[in-house]
């Protein structure tokens, strides 16, 4: 049966060395190099350039420029990457927050590997590695704290602790989800006018301690207690930033985010 991702036109000996693992690496590691050598990022949104959710270009942008994206694109290659490892990968899209409490869109790209882990490298500020969906599990991660949570209709939701209260971060609807179902929602997060990831700059960095931010022109740094340090960058401070954040662009793509 034809795979409908396209797995196979992955070159994985090139992701692997984007982000420094090894084929015998545990998915917990995978995930974590992941993670750390890809940066969350919506900057060809931004520079009119566009996302493409095709494997091929995700690959060319993301491994071979150096580059980081958002959700799907960090779903599309993780996902390629580890089918090619050997695991068995289902793609599904998630609702962001609680639809209890406010209704939203089937949005944000998840992996559900080997039937029985959450793995989500596309979130921004979310898991560090992946989660077992198990119901009421509890995960340390660093300095942070996640919960998955199975409710009744069979959707599972990932749920973050914070000043001593869970956050949902998204529900995950048990439907099947299909390479045009990405399409689609890509086609709108992308152009849709009130996408926060049309109105501006995205870029998030997070690790065992904290999390770096820099939404438009407002970069802070969040750690687990709590504390933030937040500043206005200027124009003369924007290549730097991005570049202490993991993402080198040249002079005129940084003077066109301006």
């Amino acid at each position: 049966m034809t795979d409908p991702w396209g797995v196979d036109r992955l070159d994985l000996d090139a992701y692997l060395a984007r982000i420094d693992a090894a084929p015998g690496d545990a998915l917990a590691a995978i995930h974590r190099a992941h993670l750390a050598a890809i940066p969350f990022e919506n900057l060809d949104v931004q520079l009119g350039v566009g996302v493409s959710v095709d494997l091929p270009d995700v690959q060319a942008k993301l491994v071979d420029s150096h580059r980081g994206g958002y959700c799907y694109e960090h779903g599309i290659l993780l996902g390629a990457a580890l089918e090619r490892l050997g695991h068995t990968v289902e793609r599904r899209l998630a609702r962001i927050g609680d639809p209890a409490v406010l209704a939203r869109p089937r949005s944000h790209l998840v992996l559900v590997v080997d039937g029985r882990w959450l793995a989500d490298t596309g979130f921004g500020s979310g898991l560090l590695e992946p989660v077992p969906l198990v119901d009421g599990f509890v995960s340390h991660q660093g300095a942070w704290t996640f919960r998955t949570v199975r409710l009744g209709d069979g959707s599972w939701q990932l749920h973050e602790l914070h000043d001593g209260a869970w956050q949902t971060h998204y529900t995950i609807p048990p439907e099947t989800t299909y390479l045009v179902d990405v399409e689609v929602a890509n086609f709108a997060t992308s152009h849709r006018p009130t996408s926060r990831f049309v109105l501006q700059v995205v870029v998030i960095r997070k690790d065992d301690e904290r999390v770096r931010a820099l939404i438009g022109r407002r970069f802070t740094v969040e750690t687990s207690d709590g504390k933030v340090e937040d500043r206005t960058i200027g124009d003369d401070e924007l290549g730097d930033v991005l570049r202490d954040l993991g993402l080198s662009l040249s002079a005129d793509q940084v003077t066109a985010l301006g």
